[in-house]
């Protein structure tokens, strides 16, 4: 892959611009925006395309406008791939559960697109090795899957509300149609439904009860998160059912334990 700077110069040359278009247009931006940082005078674009050197956000937005390129397209050149984002959300767990916005603005995704013929969607098996083949999927082929309705959270490190059903660093998928409480008899409390809800503290998952004018906040039982018993929808609103989960069964830390030690399996 040619360097940036050198892939950025093709580009201009191909299109057939001179460096004084370049300084010309992105006036015109600087103008606009009232930002002088969206100029490219050409001798700082000729250190741009010859010496390596890194231009600014404004600058880069500016040649993306110009060339008529997708952003992330010369963001990629310079080594920031917005499709790893998916895959580097891991590496960082916030404290408090929160609505995850982060895959909001991908235009592809990394998917398998063809399947071993053997695999058997009702037995647990190891997934990697039933993929035959991943690809880049434009998001804009998914949209046939698409649904409005629903919203995606994530289940904070230090929130062990539902544990062990949801655990800390857990991906939710929310129907936000689902946000009325249903009240019933289930016979197993993977039956009961779970809400996404927001209070005044954050974002928590719990199960909920209605009592008139309050929300009853119910954690699990082997959590040692305390019930609570909050005004809905003032102090506690009800965003939608969790209706899927992603999670990881390892790198998570026992409450009450330093962020440094990972819980260790207890052996009888």
């Amino acid at each position: 892959m040619l360097p940036a700077g050198k892939s950025l110069r093709t580009l201009r040359e191909k299109l057939g611009l001179t460096m004084r278009d370049i300084e010309t247009s992105s006036a015109r931006m600087a103008e606009k925006y009232r930002n002088e940082e969206f100029s490219i005078p050409p001798s700082r674009l000729s250190d741009i395309e010859t010496k390596g050197v890194l231009p600014s956000i404004f600058r880069l937005y500016a040649l993306a406008v110009i060339y008529r390129r997708d952003l992330r397209e010369l963001l990629a050149w310079y080594g920031v791939d917005m499709n790893n984002m998916a895959a580097d959300l891991g590496m960082i767990a916030p404290p408090r559960s929160h609505v995850s916005e982060a895959l909001s603005g991908m235009a592809s995704v990394q998917m398998p697109t063809r399947m071993d013929p053997g695999f058997d969607q009702q037995r647990t098996t190891n997934l990697g090795r039933m993929v035959e083949q991943w690809g880049l999927v434009p998001l804009s082929y998914l949209a046939q899957f698409a649904n409005s309705d629903f919203t995606y959270g994530y289940i904070g490190v230090q929130d062990f509300t539902m544990y062990p059903i949801l655990p800390p660093g857990s991906f939710i998928q929310v129907d936000e149609a689902r946000n009325k409480v249903v009240e019933g008899v289930w016979r197993t409390e993977y039956e009961r439904p779970i809400y996404f809800v927001e209070t005044r503290d954050g974002h928590t998952c719990c199960w909920c009860t209605m009592r008139r004018d309050d929300v009853i906040l119910q954690p699990h039982p082997l959590s040692p998160v305390q019930i609570r018993v909050l005004r809905h929808p003032q102090e506690a609103e009800i965003i939608g059912q969790v209706v899927g989960v992603a999670m990881k069964l390892t790198e998570w830390h026992a409450f009450g334990s330093s962020s440094g030690s990972k819980a260790q399996p207890v052996l009888n």
